[in-house]
């Protein structure tokens, strides 16, 4: 394995395997290319640290997922052949705006937040007073950042600065219109378990695709949660043999 910079050095990747790669690996939020080493350990492939994440540089303005679709489409030159591309949680956002328009030989999905859930709670009536009043210059930054950190999520806390905002407009995404325009042979894989990106929500996202008329297949390993390459390496690396054959 070896770290190398695509795009002037927009953003790092392993290079894993032979120089002409087969595989393309798009890790989650928070997460880095780490999280594919044990699954294609024995494959060519190339696995991304997004910008922001792992050794990439942060962005310079809050993206969404098709600004992170056009920052790593340079890693197509590359590929002899369209890649099988495997994208796990917000690797698979960015991966379905890839595959509008680029060549892929199948595309799996791995806890991916395709479809945003049905809003559960707004926020604390007081946390949007407070921010309203901030909005009218009443009250001051510092106040409201203390009390986003009372009210705000584990994952909007761990994050600050641009990748915050990042953040925020990635949750607020929903990847309906790509699911619609999808041509490339899909795999789905989850874990029955999985609170980030919930079964139920994957499985409106597959009887979409269905509808579409999409080539779709899709995969729930029972007692496992969300991050699957962790808790079963072997299933994605057989999955990933199989595709490859």
């Amino acid at each position: 394995m070896a770290l190398k910079a695509f795009a002037d050095g927009a953003f790092f990747a392993d290079v894993i395997g032979a120089d002409r790669p087969r595989v393309l690996a798009l890790h989650g939020w928070a997460r880095s290319h780490a999280d594919f080493k044990t699954v294609l350990s024995g494959f060519d492939a190339i696995s991304v640290d997004f910008p922001g994440f792992g050794a990439s540089p942060q962005p310079a303005t809050g993206w969404g997922a098709a600004d992170y679709a056009n920052a790593v489409r340079p890693v197509w030159d590359v590929f002899d052949e369209p890649p099988l591309v495997i994208g796990h949680s917000f690797g698979g956002r960015v991966a379905v705006h890839l595959a509008e328009d680029m060549p892929m030989r199948s595309l799996v999905l791995i806890g991916v937040p395709l479809i945003r859930p049905p809003s559960k709670r707004q926020a604390a009536p007081a946390f949007r007073m407070m921010r309203r009043l901030h909005r009218l210059g009443l009250v001051s930054d510092a106040k409201l950042e203390a009390l986003r950190q009372r009210y705000g999520s584990a994952d909007y806390l761990a994050t600050s600065g641009v990748m915050r905002d990042v953040f925020v407009r990635v949750v607020n995404e929903s990847y309906e219109e790509q699911l619609d325009h999808l041509t490339v042979p899909i795999e789905m894989l989850w874990g029955s378990l999985d609170t980030a990106a919930p079964l139920d929500l994957a499985t409106q996202a597959y009887e979409r695709l269905l509808s579409n008329g999409a080539d779709v297949r899709m995969q729930v390993l029972d007692g496992v949660g969300h991050h699957v390459m962790a808790e079963q390496p072997e299933m994605v690396r057989s999955l990933i043999a199989e595709l490859l054959e």
